[in-house]
């Protein structure tokens, strides 16, 4: 990844709070969040009301792992002192932009987003989709601009998502007297998107096939064993596939010797290497990673009060940032601003 150099950089990223975090959000964003908070000011933002949009009638699902998100990400160190950990309920603002922001985006030019099409085919909605689950990109635009976040970290799947802010963005400048919000672009992460470990395109809470950041040693184990590797390796003598093998994805993702991992791999397409023998340097790999940020996570999720007053302290500092750039916008429309 390829670090802005410019000091007046903002980013913002996020999470919606529906399960604990896992390796894909790890490799994905987290060690990114970790690195750019030395570089810049930042914002993470617990979704808490996007993950409602498909979680509508179990709300105690999201209440249930906001502190849950908020512990993995201290576990990762994601400094609080240098990065700001809100919550999206407690900003009013976002709310009152998203509805600001849906006045001027159609319904066709939502359902066009190929994000949001694969994700209501994935989860079948059909014709029962949540509207706030169909608009949820113009809450993210709204996340997005309220910040004033000119760099986001996403993977290659969000892209549309921040195509689309940036239309919200022109449209919105072209309104007022002069332009108020920032457009934005996507900050891709050195790693792509980390597949399942059975072997699906991408790993996933909904399709339950995660390893997550607390995972014990037992489940590390048995989450390794069960990888997908290449079928047709039946014998250690046969000369084996490393495309769509999830064990070298995940030797590529997290091993810290690039050069051993490159000569397994050698070794393996010409046979001799084993699966067995390329889990266990995974195993290996992992257990190192993951046994501080449990250990951590475990120490941070005891004590709730701790927790609920970083995160209490962000939320403040971030509805102030946010509710200037409301009332920003809303002068900038001509709209009344009573308080």
């Amino acid at each position: 990844m390829t670090h802005p150099t410019a000091t007046s950089h903002c980013i913002l990223t996020g999470d919606r709070p529906t399960g604990p975090l896992h390796l894909g959000h790890y490799v994905g964003s987290l060690r990114q969040r970790v690195a750019l908070q030395q570089l810049h000011p930042q914002f993470v933002l617990i979704a808490d009301l996007q993950g409602l949009t498909d979680n509508g009638s179990r709300p105690e699902k999201i209440a249930s792992n906001i502190l849950e998100v908020m512990a993995d990400y201290l576990a990762v160190s994601i400094d609080p002192l240098r990065t700001t950990i809100c919550l999206q309920s407690a900003l009013p603002a976002l709310a009152e932009l998203t509805m600001l922001y849906m006045n001027i985006v159609t319904v066709s030019r939502v359902e066009r987003n190929p994000t949001v099409k694969h994700e209501i085919q994935q989860k079948g909605f059909a014709r029962s989709l949540p509207t706030g689950f169909l608009v949820y990109p113009i809450s993210q635009a709204a996340d997005i601009t309220a910040f004033g976040a000119d760099l986001v970290p996403v993977g290659d799947d969000q892209l549309p998502m921040i195509e689309q802010t940036n239309e919200i963005v022109h449209k919105m400048n072209s309104l007022m007297r002069a332009p108020v919000l920032r457009h934005c672009q996507a900050l891709l992460s050195a790693t792509g998107r980390l597949p399942g470990i059975d072997g699906s395109a991408k790993m996933s809470k909904s399709l339950g096939n995660t390893l997550t950041l607390s995972a014990s040693e037992q489940e590390i184990q048995r989450a390794v064993s069960a990888m997908y590797t290449d079928p047709s390796h039946l014998r250690i003598s046969d000369p084996g596939k490393i495309e769509g093998n999830v064990v070298f994805t995940y030797l590529d993702a997290f091993h810290h010797d690039c050069e051993k991992v490159a000569e397994m791999k050698a070794h393996y397409q010409q046979g001799g290497l084993g699966d067995r023998q390329c889990k266990n340097e995974l195993e290996d790999c992992l257990q190192t990673l993951l046994a501080p940020i449990r250990e951590r996570r475990q120490q941070l999720s005891a004590d709730k009060e701790t927790l609920l007053g970083i995160l209490k302290q962000g939320s403040e500092k971030a509805h102030e940032h946010t509710q200037k750039t409301l009332l920003a916008v809303k002068r900038g429309l001509g709209l009344p601003v009573m308080f």
